[in-house]
């Protein structure tokens, strides 16, 4: 793994949700997510999350995951903090994926709250618990209750805290202020996981991003953080509204994994756009959008190295 650690950014500060490339048939296209994997790091990323929601974890399975990120450690791990997602709502499983992403080599997990069943706050600390007991790996809170239909409470963010495994939050909450708060009360590593949202995070002490639009803008995400680190706080908005295009391009319909998967097509980065039902892949009208939002970044001269 990347030899410089840091308590205030411990899995860096640029990371994207990568995507999880997929063949024609719907296989898991290994050759692909190494090259996306090495251009991504390549252009402004210092960690990766695999194995989470635009990596449509939902739908592959156990070995698909663990190849996964055995051959992406492989590939950049000396270069790039590599975070897998051990997220299920079932406890006893959520444990069996951590152990299997250490066990391929993962630098770190995210945890999710556990989604559908909506447990009791005492059940989701629980659960996070068990999970972050199950290996010696750094842990990231995932926050995301549009998807889980449960909140990870500040109370509870405050509990687990105390883990000592437990080091980092991905807040996808869109609770702003309820993010200061917590930044300020329990001195986790704070990341945005709303694109949208990632300046004014950092206005309140952010550590950094687990981006969806990184997939293409990962430079311009790295030279918004440089910005903000230097004080350059016009510059980092500068550089943020260059992208907003883009940004609304990959997130606007709320199917992260297929408007990802259409624009890393539309780059050169991904050979296709396959996705697993329930996902659908992009249809061609969708593509020309997205295509739209990237020409209108800038973004569309992008190419693979």
């Amino acid at each position: 793994m990347p030899h410089v650690t840091s308590t205030v950014r411990p899995f860096g500060s640029v990371l994207t949700a990568m995507v999880t490339p997929m063949a024609a048939d719907g296989d898991v296209d290994l050759d692909a997510a190494v090259a996306l994997a090495r251009h991504l790091v390549d252009h402004g990323h210092d960690g990766l999350v695999l194995n989470g929601t635009t990596g449509e974890a939902s739908t592959t399975h156990a070995p698909e995951k663990a190849e996964l990120v055995a051959a992406v450690v492989e590939a950049v791990g000396e270069r790039a903090y590599v975070v897998a997602g051990a997220g299920s709502n079932d406890t006893a499983h959520a444990v069996r994926m951590a152990a299997q992403a250490a066990e391929a080599g993962a630098h770190g997990l995210l945890v999710v709250a556990p989604y559908y069943s909506r447990p009791s706050q005492d059940g989701v600390a629980r659960h996070i618990e068990a999970v972050a007991d199950a290996t010696a790996l750094p842990v990231m809170l995932y926050d995301v209750p549009g998807r889980t239909g449960v909140r990870i409470q500040p109370a509870t963010v405050a509990r687990l805290a105390q883990h000592p495994r437990v080091v980092a939050v991905k807040d996808a909450s869109g609770d702003l202020f309820g993010a200061a708060r917590s930044i300020a009360a329990t001195g986790l590593a704070w990341y945005s996981g709303d694109d949208g949202a990632y300046l004014a995070l950092l206005a309140h002490g952010a550590a950094g991003i687990v981006s969806v639009v990184g997939h293409v803008a990962g430079a311009q995400l790295a030279a918004v953080t440089r910005s903000w680190d230097a004080g350059d706080h016009a510059g980092a908005l500068a550089t943020f509204r260059t992208i907003i295009p883009a940004i609304d391009a990959l997130n606007g319909a709320g199917f992260q994994a297929v408007a990802a998967k259409a624009a890393c097509e539309a780059l050169g980065l991904i050979p296709g756009r396959t996705t697993r039902l329930p996902l659908v892949q992009a249809t061609d009208d969708e593509v020309a959008q997205i295509r739209d939002g990237l020409e209108a970044a800038g973004l569309l001269d992008v190419v693979p190295r």
